[in-house]
């Protein structure tokens, strides 16, 4: 499949040139048609074809376990990343004087469940940024030994800053302390390797860089840790033998399925799997080589621009499919923000900078048109 047959499948290319792939994502014609499949079957049968559903959830399971190179049984379906979050900050067994290390300039849902530990006796340690980067020297200097967790993004949602998850993982590894990543940021543009990086737990919502509805996630935890969480959150689907509902037996499921503790948005898991197969049929290699390659492409036009300066680190490792750009006039921002909207061109503003997150179905093109406008 060629980059611009692949536009095809994005039917929002015939009027917007949408770089707001960090917000909210179009969906694709394929997540589109899962979504009226399984909608037209409901109006048509109810719940006569369920079991067909429960294995097209199984099915997305699968996909997930593919993308993660994790085995299907460890990854949880949840509604966002906050609630993945949750279920690690709520169910950890915290004693008082304990701390979780988290980036200073941390998404808010990387941040509220931690800090609402205080009532527990747990302290928030935040780590700020160097300019467009978080130092991992920096790290390392606020994990002191009551420090229990790690909590930080794949991608920095303001900077576009990428951490090195295999590094911070060996931190992590070598000082006794667990590491949990916010994905939703790189999943679905950059290859992840549960077995490989020495990450513990991992949650992301599919609205974003995998191009699926919102209200529809995924949590994934290291087998080995599943008891060591208390089991918030259990409802009737969270046991052995959930389906058998006259016999009452309080025997959790072993694995991440426990955390899915009643009815699951089918329609949005299957229409995430959907855009996930299209992903997974690209390639996420050939993804990430085709996002770095558009914003690469973007920054050397900004750099010819006095007024403009690209925030975001572009060093190799470092960078991502988020551009960060920063205004000699901050206060244009905001009209560049309008200028941009009203001329279909999807931007956003975070930090004070306007934001740029192109997928890989966007084009040269298409930059070119919102350079005219910067």
């Amino acid at each position: 499949m060629t980059w611009p047959n692949l536009r095809a499948e994005f039917p929002i290319t015939r009027r917007w040139a949408f770089f707001d792939h960090a917000a909210v994502a179009p969906l694709s014609l394929r997540a589109q048609q899962a979504f009226a499949d399984y909608t037209q079957d409901l109006v048509e049968n109810g719940d006569v074809n369920e079991r067909r559903w429960l294995e097209r959830i199984e099915h997305v399971r699968g996909l997930f376990g593919r993308l993660l190179n994790a085995d299907p049984l460890d990854v949880a379906f949840i509604k966002n990343t906050s609630e993945g979050i949750g279920i690690v900050a709520e169910g950890f067994p915290w004693k008082p004087g304990d701390n979780v290390v988290i980036a200073a300039e941390e998404y808010p849902a990387n941040q509220y469940p931690w800090l609402n530990l205080a009532r527990r006796g747990v302290e928030v340690r935040t780590v700020p940024s160097r300019g467009n980067r978080l130092a991992i020297d920096d790290v390392a200097g606020a994990i002191d030994g009551r420090a229990r967790i790690l909590s930080l993004s794949f991608v920095e949602y303001a900077s576009g800053f990428r951490n090195d998850l295999d590094a911070l993982g060996q931190l992590c590894r070598a000082r006794g302390v667990l590491f949990f990543v916010d994905a939703i940021q790189g999943l679905g543009v950059f290859p992840m390797d549960v077995q490989r990086t020495p990450i513990d737990f991992l949650a992301a919502d599919g609205h974003k860089w995998l191009l699926g509805p919102e209200g529809a996630g995924i949590f994934w935890i290291r087998r080995e840790l599943v008891e060591r969480l208390d089991p918030v959150g259990i409802g009737w689907n969270s046991v052995v033998g959930a389906r058998n509902f006259s016999v009452i037996d309080l025997r959790l499921k072993p694995h991440a399925g426990r955390w899915e503790s009643g009815s699951l948005n089918v329609g949005g898991i299957s229409a995430l799997g959907a855009s996930l197969e299209l992903l997974l049929e690209i390639g996420i290699d050939k993804i990430a080589e085709r996002v770095l390659e558009l914003t690469d492409f973007l920054c050397e036009r900004l750099a010819q621009k006095s007024h403009l300066e690209v925030f975001s680190s572009r060093t190799p490792d470092e960078k991502s499919a988020i551009v960060s750009v920063a205004f000699q006039d901050p206060a244009q921002v905001n009209e560049k923000h309008r200028v941009c909207r009203a001329a279909g061109i999807v931007v956003n503003r975070r930090a004070g900078r306007l934001r740029v997150s192109p997928h890989c179905y966007n084009s040269e093109e298409e930059i070119d048109r919102l350079m005219a406008l910067l």
